[in-house]
């Protein structure tokens, strides 16, 4: 996912329990976990617009 949102433009803005992800005009959040599920990773991927 991390990959993923730096590759489309995102700049990461660092965080604690969550990296927070800005650019293109928008900001979302990606918790640190090595796996997230299924929904969450679609629904991060609306946030940003890349779907």
């Amino acid at each position: 996912m991390v990959k993923e949102l730096t590759q489309a433009g995102f700049e990461s803005r660092g965080g604690t329990n969550h990296e927070k992800f800005k650019g293109n005009g928008r900001t979302t959040m990606v918790p640190r976990h090595n796996e997230i599920g299924e929904a969450l990773y679609k629904r991060i991927r609306k946030q940003a617009g890349l779907e």
